[in-house]
Order: structure tokens, then C-alpha cells, then sequence
């Protein structure tokens, strides 16, 4: 047998996949696990993609981006007051390569990244396969924030990097200023970047707070964003990453030896989004959250508030389990399938998502509520 990269034998399999693929073999399961809007890509979102075909839009694009989207980009980043040109934009295969490229690109081997959890376990795989080492922020401790603190505590001279993802996933918590401020603190002036996974922040029901519009920071922020959750389109895989003008010199160079380029008539599309507003999508969460949170506290569950995304994250510690143990059972005795908290590195908890249809979601908690009724009061 021929050996393979080393970094990669610490790899694992995405719970999240590995429960739905669970639910998908239980004849009925509710699905409460994938984070995908169940409702369909707007019509003129889709209309703009089929244009673009129509017109012949079929062949390679740039390998930064087509300059349409990324002057659009530029536009809607600078006007939420994260200033930067078209060619600090690299458009990505969503947001999952966005991340891939801005850690793998700053990465040395034993350079360390701080990942606050619980957090999207992703930010684990693509640090050990760049060679980097991973360091677990428990901001459980704390009240679901950053303190100066607990960040004081994980900060060596080999950090490389803090990774914030507010609202967070799997916690829909947003982090506040206190937060905010205890990393620029932290980082400002110092060889630290910051990289901003703002994947959920159009899904909120405030502006949260947010490192990359404090132009003290900028020549340390990077910004990775994704068009699937404001605008339904998980399955087009189109993101942006926004870098400093000589970091992207090099990430651009990253990118173009991994993807090429997205294809032309998927940005044509993203475009077309840019002017479309996320909010109708962005209220039908805000109400599912809501009924969610009320559900489970008239079950007798704690969880962080979620502010912002579509999840919400119990706590189920009082039952005795492991929260796989939980959620295999919870599957297998009651239909209704969830993520355990040990696959974003908290364990006692699970993640609920809010983005099935109302009737799936009304029938996924009443089965909750009859699962936790077998338990011992």
C-alpha cells in the first residue's frame, strides 16, 4: 500500500451527513439535520442563470470571478462598510472553498488556528490537511461569547489565525461586541489574521457585529461568504472570498490550481441575487426559530438564544446519553433525526435546523416531545 498524505488520516466524516444518511434509511424520518432552505431559488435568480445559458454563457470564466460579479460584490461589501476593490474579490465554490483557500493559503505546518466551539466541524478538516494544528476555544464556558480572558489562555506564538462565524453554526448565537472586541485586542498589529465565516449574517435579526467593517482590522480580515442560505442556493455552489490586496495576489493563485473557475452562467445568476433581497426568506427563519425555541421550552430544554441562522442547540444532558447515543435512539424510536453536539465539539447538546416546511417541523417536535416523555423525570 502506498502511503497517502499524512495530514489526512485524521480526517472524519461529517456527522451531519452521517445522520441524514441515518434518517434517509428509516422509513418517515423528519429530517432536522441538514442546515438547506427547503424553498426553491427565487425565479428571477433562476430566470438570470437561464439567460445567461440562452446567451452562451458556457465557457471559462476568470479565474478570479467574471468582472460583472465581482464589481458587485465589491459594491454590496463596501456599502455594509467592508471596503474593498474588485480585485480584493475571488469568487469560489461557495463558501466551503472560500475557507479551503484562505486557510490552506496562510497556513505554515504547525501554525496554529483558534476555532471558538461549538463550530461548523469543517474548520477542523481543512486546518489539519493544510499541516495546521486546530485549538479548541470552548466558549461554552462563557456564555456562548469570546472573553479576553479564555482567548488569552489558547494564544501562543504559533496562532495563526482565529476563525468567527456569527450568527454561529450550530448555535445560531451572534457574538456581541464584548466579543468582538476582545479579538481585535487580541490580534490588532500582530501576525494574526481573522478569518469571518459570514455564511448566516443576512439571516439575522440584527446587523451583527462584525471585525471585517472596522477598518483597523482590514489588512487582517478575511471575509468568506456564501449565496446558499440568504437566497436558497445551496445546490449552485457559489461563494466569495474578500482578502487584503497582497494576500489575494497568492490565494488567487491557490484558487486558480484547485477549481479554474466557477462557471460563467452560475455568477450571472449570483449577480442577479446581489439585487434581490434576502429578507422574506430571512423572516420565514426568524418565525421558525421562534416556534422552535417555544417548543422545546415547554419540553423543559435550555439552549443559547439563537439571534440569527436556522438552528437551535438544547442542551440534553439531564437524559443520560451521549448526544449520538440520543440521537441514534431518537431516530430509531421516535422518527426525527438531529445532529449530535459532538460532531461541532461540544458534547450534551444537539442541532436542531428550522429548515424543513412548517407541517414537517410541527410533526419533527411533537415526536421530541413524545421521545422525551420516556425518560425518567
Amino acid at each position: 500500500m502506498i502511503p497517502l498524505n499524512q495530514n489526512l488520516s485524521s480526517l472524519r466524516r461529517s456527522a451531519i451527513r452521517v445522520y441524514t444518511n441515518l434518517a434517509n434509511t428509516t422509513p418517515g424520518c423528519v429530517k432536522l439535520t441538514l442546515g438547506e432552505p427547503d424553498m426553491q431559488t427565487p425565479a428571477n435568480i433562476r430566470a438570470a442563470a437561464a439567460s445567461a445559458l440562452e446567451a452562451g454563457q458556457t465557457h471559462y470564466a476568470p479565474n478570479q470571478g467574471t468582472p460583472e460579479l465581482r464589481r458587485a460584490i465589491a459594491e454590496y461589501e463596501t456599502a455594509r462598510g467592508n471596503t474593498v476593490t474588485e480585485d480584493q474579490v475571488l469568487v469560489t465554490i461557495g463558501a466551503t472553498q472560500a475557507l479551503y483557500t484562505a486557510l490552506t493559503g496562510i497556513l505554515n505546518p504547525g501554525e496554529e488556528v483558534i476555532i471558538p466551539t461549538p463550530g461548523f466541524v469543517l474548520y477542523e478538516s481543512i486546518v489539519l490537511a493544510a499541516g495546521g494544528r486546530p485549538v479548541f476555544l470552548d466558549v461554552s464556558k462563557t456564555d456562548f461569547q469570546i472573553t479576553e480572558e479564555a482567548l488569552a489562555a489558547v494564544l501562543t506564538p504559533k496562532t495563526k489565525a482565529i476563525v468567527l462565524n456569527s450568527p454561529n453554526n450550530p448555535t445560531g448565537v451572534v457574538l456581541e461586541e464584548s466579543s468582538m472586541a476582545a479579538v481585535k485586542r487580541a490580534v490588532l498589529g500582530k501576525p494574526i489574521f481573522v478569518i469571518c465565516d459570514n455564511v448566516y449574517n443576512l439571516l439575522c435579526e440584527e446587523t451583527p457585529p462584525d471585525l471585517s467593517l472596522d477598518p483597523e482590522c482590514a489588512d487582517q480580515v478575511l471575509v468568506c461568504q456564501s449565496f446558499s442560505k440568504p437566497w436558497a442556493m445551496t445546490g449552485w455552489r457559489v461563494g466569495y472570498l474578500t482578502a487584503p490586496g497582497y494576500v489575494m495576489e497568492r490565494l488567487l493563485l491557490l484558487s486558480a490550481a484547485t477549481i479554474a473557475s466557477v462557471p460563467t452562467f452560475v455568477q450571472a445568476a449570483a449577480v442577479e441575487a446581489l439585487k434581490t433581497d434576502p429578507g422574506p426568506l430571512a423572516e420565514i427563519f426568524r418565525r421558525r426559530r421562534e416556534y422552535v425555541t417555544r417548543r422545546l421550552k415547554s419540553m423543559g430544554l435550555t439552549f443559547p438564544e439563537p439571534r440569527g441562522a436556522f438552528y437551535v442547540f438544547p442542551d440534553i444532558r439531564r437524559f443520560g446519553l451521549s448526544s449520538d447515543e440520543f440521537c441514534t435512539r431518537m431516530i430509531r424510536e421516535a422518527g426525527v433525526a438531529a445532529v449530535p453536539g459532538s460532531c461541532f465539539g461540544l458534547e450534551g447538546y444537539v442541532r436542531l435546523s428550522c429548515c424543513c416546511g412548517d407541517n414537517d417541523l410541527r410533526e419533527g417536535l411533537d415526536r421530541m416531545e413524545r421521545f422525551l416523555a420516556t425518560f425518567p423525570h
